[in-house]
């Protein structure tokens, strides 16, 4: 469990970590001709995405041959931050040039412009980069609405 001061720091006092089986034992739900795209790199059969930008994402993540395997997180998918629960859209796991293979869980925004989302969702998601700066696991948390641009961050 992370908790976090007033200055959006946290500490990290346990281990906890989502198992595998909670990906096999919890159903997905979507409408095929409507919010599904059939997947081979997904954890699922079929990737179900909650608006245009993630379904873009999830076209991309398939054709791209970086991206070994991923997944939209389930709304289970839950960090715990001060203001509440956060549940990030994406787990990728991406091996760029032979080098290392790095998880990331990224948020992707329709427009990531910090003016134009609200404030408690721009305080969330500072709390989400703070989160996984505390694992201390390699695991990078970062938004973006371009999917070119979040590859050439890498």
């Amino acid at each position: 469990m992370h908790h976090k001061n007033q200055d959006k720091s946290y500490l990290s006092f346990d281990d906890e970590f989502y198992a595998q089986e909670l990906f096999e034992e919890n159903e997905l739900t979507g409408y095929l001709s409507k919010n599904m795209i059939k997947s081979d790199k997904s954890v699922y059969e079929y990737v179900v995405y909650d608006s245009g930008v993630e379904e873009k994402f999830a076209e991309r993540f398939e054709q791209n041959d970086s991206v070994k395997v991923y997944a939209k997180l389930p709304n289970w998918f839950i960090v715990d931050t001060p203001l509440g629960g956060y549940n990030p859209d994406w787990a990728v796991l991406i091996d760029k040039n032979g080098e290392q293979k790095l998880y990331f869980v990224v948020e992707t925004k329709g427009n990531i412009l910090s003016e134009e989302l609200r404030e408690r969702e721009i305080d969330k998601i500072a709390c989400g980069h703070k989160h996984f700066e505390a694992l201390d696991s390699g695991v990078q948390f970062q938004e973006t609405d371009d999917f070119e641009r979040f590859m050439e961050s890498m």
